[in-house]
C-alpha cells in the first residue's frame, strides 16, 4: 500500500527552514554586523547547508532585504494599531520608540543599518529611502492632527518639525548603542515632543536680558589633537596620501568589512605589499582614514570660531553647509563607519564612542555658557540639547545622503537652534 504524504508537509517544512534561516541571520546581523557576517556564518546558526541556504535566500543582500522587511512591517502594523488607540491629538512617537527598545535586535540593527545603507551601492538603500518616506507621510497626518488639537503650537512647520524629529530619532538610536547608560531614546524622544506645544523661540519672560559680554573661556573643540607629520620621503607622503584618499572613497562606498586591502591596492595603483610596507594592517588604515578626516574637518573649523558660546552654536549651520559643498566624502565616510561600528568588536568603535562622548561634553559646555550669558532660555538643559544636536545633525545627513536634493542640512540646523537659542 502506497502511504502518501500530507499535502502541505513539504511547504511547511521549507517554511520553516526559510523562518530559521531569516531568524539566524536577524541575529547575527544584530550581533556581528551586516557586513561582517557571511552566508557560511548564517547557515551554520540556521542549521542547514550553505547550498540549502542559497536555494531560500540566493545572496546576503536577499537575505537582509527579508530581515529589514520583517522589522518594518512589525512596526507600520504597531504604529497603526498605536494610533488607532490614542486619543485625538496624542504624539504616539515615544510609544513607539519604546516599543522598538523592547523588539530584541530592532535598535542594533537599525542603528547599524541607517548609515550604512546611506552608500547608494549598499543592498538595503532602496529600502530604507523608501522606508524615510513612508515615516514622514506616517508623521505628518500624526503631527497635522496633533497641531489641529493643540498638541503642538498652530505656528510650527510640521513638515520641517518631522524631518528634525526623524533624524533626532535615528541619531539617538545610534547614541544609545554607543552611550547606553548616557542616553534613553525614548526619554528624550518625550521632552522633545513635550516642547511643541510651546511657540518656537519661547523663552521664559522673568529669564534675564543675553549678558553683553562673554562669561567664556569657551572649551577647545572636541576631536583636537594634532595629526603626526609624516617625516618620510616627498614621494613616500604622496603615496600615503593617496592611499588614504582611496581608502576613505572605498570605505564610504562600500563599508569597512566589505573593502579589502586588495581592492584599496587596486584603487591606488600598487601591489598589495606595497600599500603593507605604508600600512601594515587594515586595522591601521582605518586609523588614518579617521584621522584624517578629523584633520580636515578642524582645518574648516575657522567657519565656527567665536568668543561667545551663542554666537559659536549659531554658525554651526554655515559650517555644516560648508562641509556638504566642499567635503561630502567626509560625511560619507562617517555615516557609513559610525554606523558599522556599532559592534564592539569592530576596529573603530572605541574611536566613535570616545568621539560621541567628547562632543557631547564639548556641546554640553557651550549650552552651559549660552545659558549663563542668557542666549539659551532657562527651560532647557544644556547636557540634553547637546546630546539632541548631536543625534539630530547626525540624523540630518543620513537623509542628506538618502535624498541630497530634499533634505537642506544647513537649513535645519538653523530652524532648530533658532528655537533652541531664540534672538532677544
Amino acid at each position: 500500500m502506497t502511504t502518501m504524504t500530507p499535502q502541505g508537509s513539504r511547504h511547511t517544512r521549507a517554511a520553516a527552514t526559510r523562518q530559521r534561516i531569516v531568524s539566524a541571520a536577524r541575529e547575527l546581523f544584530v550581533g556581528n554586523g551586516y557586513r561582517s557576517t557571511s552566508l557560511r556564518d548564517i547557515a551554520a546558526a540556521a542549521s542547514v547547508s550553505h547550498p540549502g541556504l542559497l536555494g531560500h535566500f540566493p545572496s546576503k543582500d536577499a537575505l537582509l532585504a527579508e530581515v529589514v522587511g520583517e522589522f518594518e512591517a512589525e512596526n507600520e502594523a504597531v504604529f497603526a494599531d498605536i494610533s488607532a488607540a490614542s486619543e485625538p491629538g496624542d504624539l504616539v512617537f515615544a510609544r513607539l520608540a519604546e516599543r522598538n527598545a523592547r523588539t530584541p535586535g530592532y535598535l542594533e540593527l537599525f542603528a547599524a543599518l541607517t548609515g550604512e545603507a546611506s552608500s547608494p551601492g549598499h543592498p538595503a538603500h532602496d529600502r530604507m529611502q523608501a522606508r524615510y518616506a513612508r515615516l514622514r507621510n506616517l508623521s505628518h497626518d500624526a503631527l497635522a492632527d496633533a497641531q489641529y488639537h493643540g498638541t503642538i503650537d498652530p505656528e510650527r512647520d510640521v513638515d520641517g518639525e518631522i524631518t528634525r524629529h526623524t533624524a533626532g530619532w535615528d541619531g539617538l538610536q545610534l547614541l544609545a548603542q554607543y552611550l547606553p547608560e548616557q542616553v534613553d531614546v525614548v526619554e528624550m524622544l518625550e521632552e522633545r515632543e513635550a516642547q511643541w506645544v510651546l511657540p518656537t523661540g519661547w523663552r521664559d519672560p522673568d529669564d534675564p536680558e543675553p549678558a553683553p559680554e562673554p562669561s567664556g573661556p569657551l572649551p577647545a573643540p572636541f576631536g583636537g589633537g594634532t595629526v603626526d607629520v609624516d617625516p618620510g620621503y616627498a614621494v613616500g607622503r604622496r603615496r600615503r596620501t593617496q592611499i588614504v584618499a582611496d581608502a576613505m572613497r572605498l570605505f564610504s562606498r562600500d563599508g569597512y568589512g566589505d573593502t579589502s586591502l586588495r581592492d584599496i591596492a587596486d584603487a591606488v595603483g600598487v601591489s598589495k605589499s606595497t600599500l603593507l610596507h605604508h600600512y601594515a594592517s587594515k586595522e591601521l588604515l582605518l586609523s588614518a582614514v579617521l584621522a584624517e578626516r578629523d584633520r580636515a574637518i578642524r582645518d574648516r573649523g575657522e567657519v565656527l570660531t567665536s568668543d561667545r558660546a551663542g554666537t559659536l552654536l549659531r554658525g554651526i549651520a554655515d559650517g555644516a553647509r560648508v562641509n556638504a559643498q566642499h567635503e561630502p566624502g567626509l560625511i560619507e565616510v562617517y555615516a557609513v563607519l559610525s554606523c558599522e561600528a556599532v559592534p564592539a568588536t569592530h576596529p573603530a568603535h572605541d574611536y566613535f564612542a570616545e568621539r560621541f562622548t567628547s562632543a557631547i561634553a564639548y556641546f554640553t559646555e557651550l549650552f552651559r555658557l549660552a545659558q549663563v550669558d542668557g542666549d539659551l532660555p532657562s527651560h532647557r538643559d544644556p547636557e540634553r540639547e547637546a546630546i539632541w544636536l548631536i543625534a539630530m545633525w547626525d540624523g540630518l545627513q543620513y537623509q542628506w545622503l538618502y535624498d541630497r536634493e530634499a533634505v537642506d542640512v544647513a537649513a535645519h540646523l538653523r530652524a532648530h537652534i533658532d528655537d533652541v537659542l531664540p534672538a532677544v
